[in-house]
């Protein structure tokens, strides 16, 4: 191995045996596919300030693992999540300045951030409540699986705050639509599973029994995929946004060589030519 190769790879770790202390991380045997777990059923799964930081932390330190290639995020006890804490969470909120309050809103969208630029596809599996800032980090993730029994609702206005929340206003109409988002973003009302999967908030329903199932099997066939290539795809989806045609079609063209380059796309090519199944190595 070249001096740049040690280099580079000294920078990445393993996260199998990461320990968080708000939620709880299983790692399957391989190290590829991770689940994170909202631990507090007993209340839906609030998110606390600390849940909050450390999602963030997690989510951004991902960009350097060595092994995990695809993440599940979902929640303990047949929800999902109701969002940030009452108690916890929203009465401080009442009590601060507004340079706390605006440290607290930027710590929030930085959470969105950075799960939207970890290399690392995020399925998301929904059962039961899916409130406030659960619906966000479930609209954050790249896929969303429920159960027809899943409510999902931006419920800010409902606490007389904005629906322009962690990026809710930008992102939100980018998956269901403006008008279909303008309405839960003003309202508040939930939004049903059937509805969400008609508007292509969900990819799909499982049954509660199979809901956390189906959201692994689509993790691993991500991550024994081309997981170099999936992490280009989220990058592109991610800065397109923004781009007019002409940006948009020299960034891809720029991107697809730049995986063209990798020993995968031969791999792959050799793999088709002898009729067998690909080993994707991420190099």
């Amino acid at each position: 191995m070249s001096d740049l190769d040690m280099t580079v790879k000294g920078h990445l770790k393993p996260f199998k045996d990461y320990k968080p202390e708000h939620f709880l991380w299983d790692v399957g045997e391989d190290g590829r596919v991770a689940t994170i777990r909202l631990n507090r059923p007993e209340r839906k799964n609030p998110l606390t300030f600390d849940s909050y930081a450390e999602l963030r932390d997690l989510f951004r330190d991902l960009a350097y693992a060595s092994d995990i290639r695809a993440i599940v995020l979902t929640g303990a006890g047949g929800n999902f999540s109701s969002g940030g804490d009452v108690f916890e969470i929203i009465e401080p909120l009442t009590r601060m300045a507004m340079p706390e309050l605006l440290a607290f809103t930027r710590m929030t969208g930085d959470l969105v951030k950075a799960m939207r630029k970890c290399p690392q596809p995020i399925i998301t599996a929904v059962d039961g409540i899916c409130a406030g800032a659960g619906a966000i980090l479930a609209m954050a993730s790249d896929l969303r699986l429920a159960t027809p029994e899943a409510k999902t609702a931006f419920l800010f206005t409902r606490v007389g705050l904005a629906g322009a929340d962690m990026g809710a206003c930008g992102i939100l109409p980018r998956i269901i639509g403006q008008g279909r988002a303008a309405e839960l973003l003003f309202t508040g009302r939930s939004m049903t599973a059937a509805e969400g999967q008609a508007w292509g908030f969900y990819n799909g329903l499982h049954s509660s029994t199979d809901l956390e199932a189906e959201a692994v099997r689509l993790a691993r066939s991500l991550a024994d995929g081309p997981w170099f290539a999936h992490g280009m795809t989220k990058t592109m989806l991610n800065q397109e946004w923004a781009m007019g045609i002409e940006e948009m079609i020299e960034s891809e063209a720029q991107a697809q060589a730049i995986c063209m380059a990798t020993q995968d796309f031969r791999r792959a090519f050799e793999a088709f030519a002898a009729k067998r199944r690909p080993e994707f190595q991420g190099d």
